[in-house]
């Protein structure tokens, strides 16, 4: 969605509300595609002495697969959304601030960008999940497996000298 600003662009104090959807459901993430529920964007631009002040929030259900246990679940995210625009830059070294295009604001592509970096690398289902057995697979958050425990082969000799001991 563009948001044209020229409305407010001269005018102190002035603010421009803005509401809608935003599809990122084809969006792949290493082969997971988390956002398969619309993105809910809310928020407003506000003309503060000059300059221009985006504050808004991304809402949706993210749905996931645990990386310990390879269960899907659902997470709810409502991501804060806050940066400042403007026609032209002073200072080449300032990338925090997004520069309009004929005086409208991208809203796909600022929420975009948002949602990408705030995305987890590990996603949980618990903080405490267990995870699966690496010997078995089975699920050790239902209990343990029925996996023999192999010793760890750095204690191997003192195994043997407590064979020779038992003897």
């Amino acid at each position: 969605m563009r948001l044209d600003l020229r409305p407010i662009l001269r005018t102190p104090g002035a603010s421009l509300p803005f509401q809608f959807r935003l599809d990122l459901s084809g969006m792949d993430f290493y082969g997971a595609r988390p956002f398969a529920h619309p993105v809910r964007v809310s928020g407003a631009v506000r003309n503060m002495a000059g300059a221009l002040s985006l504050e808004g929030t991304a809402e949706t259900t993210l749905e996931l697969t645990c990386d310990r246990c390879l269960k899907p679940f659902s997470q709810p995210l409502a991501l804060p959304v806050s940066t400042l625009l403007a026609e032209e830059l002073e200072d080449e070294e300032n990338d925090e601030i997004v520069l309009l295009e004929d005086g409208a604001a991208d809203l796909d592509e600022i929420f975009t960008t948002a949602l990408v970096l705030s995305m987890d690398a590990k996603h949980l289902c618990s903080e405490d999940c267990k995870g699966l057995c690496p010997t078995c697979g089975a699920d050790l958050n239902l209990g343990p497996c029925q996996c023999r425990k192999e010793p760890d082969p750095r204690f191997a000799a003192l195994a043997q000298l407590l064979d020779k001991e038992n003897e």
